[in-house]
């Protein structure tokens, strides 16, 4: 789903990761630490999701000896990004994986939030999906709480599974200070008056109905709705309810 990015051959007597890291489009990427790495313990299950994973993962510990035609060592190296990814999204929500990217948050390194009312808010990469190959990366601002799609289309082809569902809520779980404030609810002290219209709604097209039918994303940490937020959602959608009721009224009343 990523891009391949291009180096040169000189970045290889540093190291794999190094080279890896220091491509263009793998920004939003931290460096693991060896010892997790190497900590067989900490990939069990991995070596049934990656093909040739021996040799990918002997190329990005940098113990890659042997030699190959271009074509398998293009092979392996799309594998080796692979095996890095789904090693990534488990360690950035270990301590020092969130350490790490909290760095990163802080020099918003993922960008800001381009809602206005946000005032630049530090974006977090966030995936929609556990599973690899289904969805790429989105970002997520925790004032705002909606996602947005990265503006270089590098980042944009970043699959999602390499950062995972759960961490930017677990960033904030142990980071709490972090938490940025909430924006303040709009004005709807004239709501209901006059014909209600919605964008994107056509004729023959109720807006309560159009109301209904809008997505919304829920924070989970491990597949579970983070507590505070859940009660959050749960006011949001009680008051949408009643201000669908309120639209259903009013069009039946035209």
């Amino acid at each position: 789903m990523d891009e391949l990015s291009t180096g040169s051959d000189s970045a290889y007597s540093n190291s794999w990761i190094s080279w890896f890291l220091s491509s263009k489009g793998n920004e939003y990427f931290c460096e693991i630490d060896d010892d997790y790495i190497l900590d067989r313990f900490n990939l069990t299950g991995l070596n049934t999701e990656v093909q040739n994973y021996s040799q990918a993962f002997d190329l990005i510990t940098d113990n890659f000896d042997e030699e190959f035609p271009e074509e398998v060592r293009a092979s392996l190296e799309v594998q080796a990004r692979f095996l890095y990814g789904l090693i990534h999204a488990r360690w950035i929500i270990t301590s020092r994986g969130l350490a790490k990217m909290l760095e990163k948050y802080k020099k918003a390194d993922f960008g800001r939030c381009p809602r206005v009312l946000c005032q630049q808010q530090p974006l977090l990469p966030v995936g929609l999906t556990d599973v690899p190959y289904e969805k790429s990366v989105k970002l997520y601002c925790g004032r705002c709480e909606d996602l947005y799609s990265p503006k270089s289309s590098r980042h944009g082809s970043i699959d999602g599974a390499y950062f995972g569902t759960s961490f930017p809520h677990m960033l904030f779980l142990v980071y709490p200070h972090m938490i940025p404030p909430k924006v303040g609810p709009p004005d709807v002290a004239g709501a209901g008056r006059g014909r209600p219209e919605a964008e994107g709604v056509g004729e023959g097209v109720s807006t309560a109905a159009a109301a209904l039918k809008a997505e919304r994303y829920r924070p989970r940490i491990f597949g579970f709705q983070v507590h505070e937020i859940a009660k959050l959602q749960r006011w949001q959608e009680a008051h949408r309810d009643r201000q669908v009721a309120h639209l259903e009224a009013l069009e039946q009343e035209q």
